[in-house]
């Protein structure tokens, strides 16, 4: 007589020859194939629902004052992500069940290279505790040619959730550089464009929400992997550019629209054209107007001055100057930057005309030989940066630690 063998389950009973193609187990203790498959959509669903995520609503002030102790200025900028994150995260959380359905807001945030984009959206999610990922709009292709495809960006923020699928569904997507996706003319082109409005094709369908396949080993390399759903309904997609010449299509469309507008009240002052963007105004610079209605909320980021520069550099919580002195705090040395240093590195990046990109790169140029020199040297007890040092004129200067301090060590 053949044995039998049960599922622990369901108590399903089977023969044991079969045992192999349809139980899984061993040692008397078996679960069926059908009671293993409903186990794994139970745990899917389950990760799916955000509403089983401990997450914290902050309130659009909260958001704010957040924002402000990492990012100097931007204060319109900072307003306006505040209330859209909000928004967004409310519409998830609090509006899951009610009859009207609220539509996802993406944002579109616009303004000069290093001037706060990529960090704005970092924040936010560093205070919101969800997924981050950042993709470079320029790496992405249509599906079929030689390229990332653009489900690869869904791929970073899984990732980054662990490959926790309903945590990455709450995620947070920057963007960068979507203006180099923007057609090079007016009318669209008759030919595929690989790298410009075809990806702006393929990116609508996840800005807007959709289930989409993402290969987990990345996608041409692997043709044969099993695909992760992943729904970004829920997803926050921000999307950051430049968008050099802008300006120019604003201000002409001002100037026909209202004839003389710009002479007549802006003689003596540049005009804050970036008040006046419409949509036809992004469409006309080369974005596919299906985008830019995927992308409702757009901010500006502002060109930082060189006082907002020197703040940069000392009041954010983790703001560069802090980051060194605790380098060389590790050394049992204090670190002193003098007024007229700061004013002077702030003085050399806005020379460079690349924001607050360039303030990393004067520092290291300083204290690069300064760290060579002083990582073995036990005798100084502080040194100190001035301005004379960041022109490169002098050597900094050391102060050295007393005999009796000497002893001690």
């Amino acid at each position: 007589m053949k044995s039998k063998i049960f599922c622990s389950l369901c108590s399903k009973e089977l023969e044991e020859t079969q045992k192999e193609t349809k139980f899984v187990g061993k040692n008397g203790i078996y679960i069926c194939e059908d009671c293993i498959n409903f186990a794994y959509e139970l745990i899917g669903r389950l990760k799916r629902n955000p509403q089983n995520k401990k997450f914290h609503l902050f309130s659009p002030k909260k958001i704010k004052a957040f924002l402000d102790e990492y990012v100097i200025g931007q204060e319109e900028a900072k307003k306006i992500l505040s209330v859209a994150v909000y928004n967004h995260y409310k519409r998830i959380f609090l509006l899951q069940n009610e009859d009207i359905e609220i539509q996802k807001s993406n944002i579109l945030l616009i303004g000069p290279t290093g001037n706060g984009k990529t960090l704005l959206a970092e924040t936010l999610a560093k205070l919101l505790n969800v997924p981050f990922a950042i993709v470079d709009a320029t790496v992405y292709t249509e599906a079929g040619y030689v390229g990332e495809d653009v489900e690869n960006i869904l791929l970073r923020l899984l990732q980054a959730a662990n490959y926790d699928v309903g945590l990455a569904e709450i995620g947070i997507v920057y963007i960068d550089e979507i203006d180099k996706l923007s057609r090079k003319s007016d009318s669209p082109s008759i030919t595929r464009d690989v790298s410009g409005e075809g990806v702006q094709q393929a990116l609508l369908k996840i800005l807007e929400g959709t289930i989409a396949n993402v290969p987990p080993q990345g996608g041409r390399k692997h043709p044969y992997q099993e695909f992760i759903q992943v729904n970004t309904k829920n997803i926050l997609f921000i999307c950051g550019g430049a968008f050099e010449g802008l300006d120019r299509i604003v201000k002409e469309r001002i100037n026909k629209k209202n004839i003389g507008f710009l002479q007549q009240n802006h003689k003596n002052e540049e005009i804050e054209w970036w008040r006046y963007i419409q949509p036809q105004d992004l469409i006309k610079y080369g974005l596919i107007p299906e985008l830019v209605g995927r992308l409702p909320v757009v901010a500006f980021t502002q060109e930082l001055t060189e006082q907002q520069l020197k703040e940069v550099l000392t009041k954010p919580k983790n703001s560069l100057i802090k980051q060194y002195k605790k380098l060389f705090e590790l050394e049992g040395i204090e670190l002193e930057f003098t007024e007229d240093a700061i004013s002077e590195i702030a003085h050399l990046s806005k020379l460079q005309n690349t924001g607050a990109r360039s303030l990393k790169t004067i520092l290291e140029n300083i204290l690069t030989n300064v760290i060579f020199e002083l990582s073995e040297n036990r005798q100084v007890e502080k040194c100190i940066i001035n301005a004379d040092v960041v022109k490169d004129e002098v050597k900094p200067i050391y102060i050295f630690k007393s005999n009796s301090k000497l002893k001690s060590a």
